[in-house]
């Protein structure tokens, strides 16, 4: 009998749409846990990791309430490799380690069934593909990341370039997923191929 529970891995590059996914996959039922939701845990007042960040980067990051000013620490890590190889050093082995535990406390849960969707953009470069049991990975083609980054974040074409060539490359990325959704047309389009990879899983699980 296969288990009654599932762990996906939902994975992709800037601006392809993960964080749409997976709202998607949450009003179909899934629970969902996101990485950027643990980050900012990580580095909440009092968590060692944001005295690190300071001492690293300088006080001037944190807000007048002591909290991180991300906006502000994104700026100096941008275009500075060896800054955002610090930052990583600080926060990801905390990030890794709180999703893992929350993957296995789902996992060890008696009572829990169904499926566990975790967002986590660093997945494969973080070799966390052991944690969960699929890679989806939401992709797009380069300019519709460039168009997303340039009407919603307001930065101009060269800097979204930037981005985008910071990350791994998603040809590199799609050699790692069990499941790839091309996400360069609308929500609607998105939704439809989630659902189809929902009826795929429920249907293993009641095998």
């Amino acid at each position: 009998m296969m288990s009654k529970k599932r762990v996906l891995g939902i994975t992709g590059g800037i601006a392809t749409g993960k964080s749409t996914a997976l709202q998607i996959f949450a009003e179909l039922g899934a629970k969902v846990l996101s990485a950027d939701d643990i980050a900012r845990q990580v580095v909440a007042p009092g968590e060692p990791a944001l005295n690190e960040i300071t001492e690293r980067f300088g006080k001037e990051l944190l807000t007048s309430d002591g909290h991180l000013d991300r906006p502000a620490l994104a700026k100096k890590i941008f275009a500075d490799p060896h800054a955002r190889h610090d930052l990583d050093l600080i926060t990801h082995p905390r990030i890794i380690s709180a999703i893992d535990e929350q993957i296995k406390a789902f996992r060890t849960d008696p009572a829990a069934e169904g499926v566990l969707a975790v967002e986590i953009p660093l997945l494969i470069e973080c070799s966390m593909e052991s944690m969960v049991d699929k890679v989806i990975l939401i992709a797009a083609e380069q300019e519709t990341q460039v168009h997303r980054l340039t009407s919603r974040s307001g930065l101009s074409r060269d800097e979204a370039l930037m981005a985008i060539a910071a990350q791994m490359p998603m040809d590199r990325k799609i050699r790692h997923a069990d499941r790839v959704i091309w996400n360069d047309s609308d929500v609607e389009s998105l939704r439809g191929s989630i659902e189809g990879i929902w009826r795929e899983i429920f249907l293993l699980l009641e095998e």
